[in-house]
């Protein structure tokens, strides 16, 4: 397979079912959030509402994009998957997996809605985190600005969630009081009227895509770390492209950045545009007389993979603190064209073979067709004193989409758990204030969020230390 010995394609099938059993894992504990109120409410029969909710979350995965796979990938330095002991990347890649799988089966069993992306961003941080006290290491083992970026994400999307769903169960309140039937505590017939059926079936239907848009490209991210670790020479570039274009590409990035005035600028913009052109130049040797990635070693595929990541970076950064001085030397035309082909070389290191995809997509879709019993129980009738309502699930859901559709757009992971359930929080306390609460439900669900974290690095430093070890 891909060239490799018998030992290490047996390995790299371990690491490709493991990550698929991550994200059947991540489809029976995250997603019963998504059907919880309309199983909960009666909209639809539990075994209707689970399939369905699996295929829409498996063409979340398929069509959603893959912003937030790279950003999962950007997490780690390519320096620190790609080690000289191939034994050294496979150890680090099943420490992630198996502690992520671990911690969600361990909150799922007693029915904590908790974050399998939570747990997974955890996990990387883990083994980046021990990565950094191996005496090969250096000091950078963690890209702390993505690090940074995530965790915001996780941080302030459950207090979004909250806030928007108790401002929208407010509204609602104010202005829709007059019809009754949304804000029943408990279903009085079989199935809730048509319309509120249909809105409830509706923001189901929108939870389940985007949670496959988002959480599913956790496991396409994943996917590619382990491909990027083990078969650096197929997957650090992408072969579908040209190598003769991307050296094309070099020479236009590099005449536009001749053009500019160094004189004028900062210090730092000059080292930065001194660095751009040191990094083009190298790229373009690397690739001398290459038509095709398949004749290009490992190691220059890794060189050319992060001098083009930055190249497009401090290119971008260059255009940004400079790009309406006059002293660029760029008309807007130039501009234009110039920005396009950073574009396009991150083509060439930001992809997602088509079969990792539907790989994903199957795992996140099956995974959905089980497990939820626990979780819809939780969401249901454990948050709050009084049972939800067809208004409280509609708001929760339709929050939690828009919320989710926003961070996929920006390539940011959050957690459909964490959104959702605060969002059926903050539905409560507009009903009847804080009190609404279940304290214990909820200290136990702030528990899991809190400690999750902790624990999980913990756990994945230790077990990829104790791997690294037994692999030699």
């Amino acid at each position: 397979m891909f060239g490799l010995s018998f030992e290490m394609s047996f390995l790299l099938v371990v690491c490709l079912l493991a990550a698929c059993a991550f994200e059947f894992i991540n489809g029976f504990h995250d997603t019963a959030n998504a059907v919880a109120t309309v199983i909960y409410t009666k909209s639809l029969k539990p075994n209707i509402a689970v399939i369905w909710s699996g295929i829409w979350n498996a063409v979340g995965v398929f069509v959603g994009g893959i912003a937030v796979a790279m950003g999962i990938i950007h997490l780690l330095p390519a320096s620190a998957l790609i080690d000289s002991n191939i034994y050294h990347s496979v150890a680090m890649i099943l420490a992630l997996i198996i502690t992520a799988i671990i911690w969600n089966l361990g909150t799922w069993y007693f029915g904590l809605p908790c974050s399998s992306s939570h747990t997974l961003l955890g996990s990387i941080f883990g083994v980046g985190i021990a990565y950094m006290f191996l005496p090969e290491a250096g000091t950078v083992a963690l890209n702390w600005m993505k690090v940074k970026d995530a965790g915001l994400s996780l941080l302030i999307s459950p207090i979004i969630g909250f806030g928007l769903t108790l401002g929208l169960m407010l509204l609602l309140q104010k202005y829709a009081y007059k019809y009754t039937d949304l804000f029943e505590h408990q279903p009085k017939k079989k199935h809730p009227p048509l319309g509120i059926r249909a809105l409830l079936i509706l923001t189901c239907t929108s939870v389940s895509y985007t949670h496959g848009s988002n959480d599913g490209q956790k496991g396409v991210g994943l996917i590619m770390i382990i491909l990027l670790a083990i078969v650096p020479a197929k997957f650090a570039l992408n072969h579908s492209r040209s190598a003769e274009e991307l050296v094309n590409s070099m020479y236009k990035i590099e005449h536009y950045v001749e053009k500019i005035n160094k004189d004028s600028l900062t210090i730092e913009d000059k080292l930065n545009c001194q660095l751009i052109e040191e990094k083009i130049s190298e790229v373009k040797e690397k690739l001398s007389g290459v038509k095709v990635f398949d004749s290009v070693s490992s190691k220059n595929a890794v060189v050319v993979r992060n001098n083009i990541a930055v190249i497009a970076k401090e290119t971008n950064n260059v255009l940004s603190t400079n790009g309406n001085k006059p002293y660029l030397h760029l008309n807007d035309g130039e501009k234009k064209v110039l920005k396009q082909e950073l574009s396009s070389i991150k083509g060439y290191v930001e992809f997602a073979p088509a079969w990792v995809i539907i790989m994903i997509s199957l795992s996140l879709g099956l995974g959905t067709m089980i497990g939820w019993k626990r979780i819809v129980h939780t969401v249901g009738e454990k948050i709050g004193k009084t049972p939800l309502t067809y208004a409280q699930g509609v708001s929760a859901q339709l929050v939690t989409s828009v919320t989710i559709s926003m961070s996929s757009a920006l390539g940011l992971p959050v957690s459909t758990t964490h959104v959702l359930s605060s969002g059926v929080a903050g539905s409560m306390v507009a009903k009847e204030g804080l009190k609404n609460l279940r304290k214990k439900t909820v200290k136990n669900i702030l528990t899991a969020w809190i400690i999750t974290l902790p624990v999980t690095v913990v756990l994945a430093g230790s077990i990829f230390l104790l791997l690294r070890w037994i692999m030699g």
